[in-house]
């Protein structure tokens, strides 16, 4: 299970919601089977709705990015 505090906390580099999609399709392809949204990501561009919007990247990896 990968966790979304996990993913942030291990990656400092990341600095947009954008980079974070990124990385979030990166766990999906590494064969994580699940995605914890256990805190809200923090950066000036997070939208509304960016469970939904995280959800589908882990989902469909990188094959459709």
């Amino acid at each position: 299970m990968a966790k979304l505090s996990d993913l942030i906390i291990s990656h400092p580099e990341v600095t947009s919601f954008k980079e974070l999609e990124e990385l979030v399709q990166h766990a999906g392809e590494a064969g994580e089977m699940f995605l914890e949204f256990d805190i809200k990501p923090d950066y000036r561009d997070t939208p509304k709705k960016w469970e939904w919007i995280l959800e589908a990247a882990f989902t469909r990896g990188l094959s459709y990015g």
